[in-house]
């Protein structure tokens, strides 16, 4: 690990830097949990609906044509009309491709200047505006919503691929897994804590005087201002650890930065065994996402089971992720982070066949299912993170792991389209998360073929003792 003057960092230094650094996961996890998962997306379809029925009542049009539902209400994006009810899906999925075509380039740019505190700050800052400025949309302008949160994810995943890079820089190989899985952990306390608040904010807004999408807005408002408060302290003890690669400034950064990518991609070829685990965890994490993604539809549309039990059913996974993380950690140490993620592998599939048992109506089963969702969820990314960051060329950090982050998300389309073939061929949403199995099998198998040691060493990495 080397530093801007060549010195190593003394050890007090180090672990501040590494403490800083965790909080990073703690400010970011707001937006994928609050915002994302749970509150933007109805409240986008509700406004977008409120404007087409408007619009019916004002024009006589027919874009409700069988009543006000979200389903039945069709709307109009860049002279696109669809059902309201598709807004989110096709939301998400365009602001996934525009990540796909940012992060690389932010990758190149991060390595070549080497500012990455700077960037981590513009992004992160930048992220949490574009999130407080959702509490401004409501029916009369609903589609700022949508460049506002286009906006804040492409922030998001760029400022995620500048904190990851800091990685192998603030520890060293024997110290990542446990650094990696502290701070994973520590994002779903954080996630987990801060969705707790808003949830409360929002199940009682009637006793604060707030109307309903008030109490959404004020959601989107904290979020950012969360957000963009504890961001304040990685920044604070993060420093610079390599040299600036080039001198250039303004535009000619981006020029550069795209012929740094074109000539770090080509020197990836050059490291098969770092792209067959990239390969390995695109397939294993596109699991995890489906699974986290779909389990309320599961709860919700084949168990039957009350909003109540789903909300808590999401807060038992946040938290429990957090208990999870840090026992990965603690394993990794002994055994390694290979067969750590293989165990943890192993826990998925046997979850998921847990899950097929769930009797319907029996909530407590569904929490239990959590429990075991969220003992592995933080931990298996976690390791994931950190095992990646060993077979990352010095120097190189930020354009990896940009790779890293297009990979995931380039195949993040792939366990959905399984999920609701399987769903729509037999008629069973209990066969449709069974179907899941093979993202966690195949992940497995692959995972088990890597060599790692080699693939650490092939980069001119030291390896860690325990692999």
């Amino acid at each position: 690990m080397s530093v801007l003057g060549g010195a190593p960092p003394d050890a007090v230094g180090r672990r501040r830097e590494q403490r800083g650094w965790c909080w990073y996961d703690w400010a970011n996890s707001v937006f994928p949990t609050s915002v994302t998962t749970v509150f933007l997306s109805l409240y986008l379809t509700s406004v977008a609906t409120e404007a087409a029925t408007a619009d019916v009542a004002h024009n006589g049009s027919a874009a409700c044509p069988g009543g006000n539902s979200l389903v039945d209400c069709d709307i109009s994006v860049l002279g696109l009309v669809f059902p309201a009810g598709s807004l989110w899906g096709y939301l998400l999925s365009a602001a996934t491709v525009v990540q796909v075509l940012v992060l690389p380039i932010t990758g190149a740019i991060a390595d070549r200047t080497q500012n990455k505190r700077g960037m981590l700050a513009l992004f992160a800052f930048g992220g949490a505006l574009a999130t407080s400025l959702l509490g401004l949309v409501g029916t009369g302008n609903w589609r700022w919503g949508l460049v506002f949160f286009i906006a804040a994810n492409i922030c998001f995943g760029a400022s995620v691929v500048v904190y990851y890079s800091f990685l192998p820089e603030i520890a060293d190989a024997d110290e990542r897994d446990a650094l990696s899985s502290r701070g994973w952990a520590f994002g779903y306390l954080g996630g987990g804590t801060a969705l707790a608040l808003h949830l409360g904010l929002y199940l009682g807004h009637d006793a604060i005087g707030l109307g309903e999408d008030a109490a959404v807005r004020l959601v989107f408002v904290s979020s950012g201002i969360w957000w963009a408060v504890f961001t304040l302290l990685p920044l604070a003890v993060l420093g610079r650890h390599h040299q600036p690669e080039g001198g250039e400034r303004g535009a000619s950064v981006i020029t550069a930065g795209f012929k740094q990518l074109a000539s770090t991609v080509k020197q990836a070829r050059g490291f098969p065994l770092t792209l067959a685990f990239l390969g390995a965890y695109m397939i294993y994490t596109d699991g995890i996402a489906t699974v986290t993604q779909v389990s309320a539809q599961y709860g919700d549309m084949e168990l039957r089971l009350p909003q109540e039990s789903l909300i808590i059913t999401l807060l038992i996974v946040q938290f429990i992720a957090f208990v999870g993380g840090v026992l990965h950690g603690l394993l990794a140490g002994r055994i390694g982070a290979k067969k750590t993620i293989m165990i943890s592998l192993v826990v998925w599939v046997g979850v998921l066949a847990a899950a097929y048992f769930v009797q319907a109506g029996q909530q407590f089963q569904f929490y239990g299912l959590a429990v075991g969702i969220g003992l592995v969820l933080g931990g298996t990314n976690a390791l994931s993170r950190s095992l990646f960051s060993q077979m990352v060329p010095e120097g190189k950090e930020a354009e990896y792991f940009s790779l890293y982050e297009v990979g995931e998300r380039s195949t993040s389309w792939l366990g959905p389209l399984v999920f609701a073939g399987v769903g729509q061929a037999t008629g069973s949403f209990r066969l449709a998360i069974i179907s899941l199995v093979v993202f966690f099998v195949v992940g497995l198998v692959l995972v088990s073929m890597v060599p790692v040691r080699r693939a650490i060493e092939a980069v001119g990495n030291r390896p860690p003792e325990r692999l």
